[in-house]
């Protein structure tokens, strides 16, 4: 018990880039599932989205809801968009690596500003 109390007190950036890759999950999980056909898939998708938005919530205890969220959802496009063109076929062009690579560099400002 004092492992699970003890988690439940790390810093909120931590629980952020966490959620991120959850938000990753449950997208590569969505598409998986072929339109919510495939229930393991479901599964799958229902627990990384629950524990994405879990994580989210702990996050915004400490920071601020706007930053948080614009993290959140960075992570979540920049990682849904590596995993599109690494396993799903997904056009790899400059401008699309050049454009991530900024989002990227937001998220790290934000960091730094907040």
């Amino acid at each position: 018990m004092a492992f699970l109390e003890s988690l439940l007190h790390l810093n909120p950036w931590i629980y952020l880039v966490i959620a991120g890759v959850f938000e990753m999950g449950f997208t590569a999980f969505m598409k998986l599932s072929n339109g919510f056909k495939n229930w393991g898939y479901n599964v799958c998708f229902a627990v990384c989205a629950l524990a994405s938005f879990g994580l989210l919530n702990l996050s915004t205890r400490e920071l601020s809801l706007g930053t948080a969220y614009a993290v959140w959802t960075g992570l979540g496009a920049f990682g849904t968009a590596a995993i599109g063109m690494l396993f799903f076929g997904d056009p790899t062009t400059f401008w699309r690596v050049a454009f991530l690579t900024l989002l990227i560099g937001s998220i790290i400002g934000l960091k730094a500003v907040s």
